[in-house]
């Protein structure tokens, strides 16, 4: 073989999953890293939102319930596009190695720290706090008062 003949790169046997990528993306961006304009974007902020909504709404989560709700959005992001490279896998074990894909004890990890997030924010469902009414229209009168448009 002489200088001037390209060389060829030798083939590669394996598939790689990503997985190190997307976590660093996430870590490194954020919510920033999921573009909401796509189907995954709007299923991801539908799943938020209503796990917030489950929680009492926005006024009767705290910062920190956020923060965990936020961490358990993005690990389910990492979780569901593990679970969709599993499933395009022929085999989740290594016949040669007779082990099971590393991937799985990481996606398995990933499914654990999300059932931990879900019982950090609690499991039941919690109703949003509803005023009586004559609470209710007692703050809309004093709010008109308040205002000098009548009274």
């Amino acid at each position: 073989m002489t200088d001037a003949e390209p060389t060829k790169k030798a083939k590669r046997y394996y598939t790689k999953h990503g997985l190190t990528t997307l976590k660093k993306a996430v870590r490194v961006l954020g919510g920033r890293a999921i573009d909401r304009r796509t189907a995954l974007g709007r299923a991801l902020e539908d799943w938020r939102h209503s796990i917030i909504q489950d929680l009492g709404g926005v006024e009767q989560t705290s910062t920190q319930q956020r923060q965990v709700i936020d961490l358990a959005v993005k690990t389910k992001l990492i979780l569901d596009s593990i679970d969709a490279y599993l499933v395009k896998q022929p085999s989740l074990v290594n016949h040669r190695k007779r082990i099971v894909l590393p991937v799985v004890l990481q996606r398995q990890q990933l499914a654990d720290a999300l059932a931990r997030y879900m019982t950090q924010l609690g499991l039941e469902k919690k109703m949003k706090v509803i005023p009586a009414l004559s609470d209710y229209l007692a703050t809309k009168q004093d709010g008109v008062k308040l205002n000098g448009t009548h009274g």
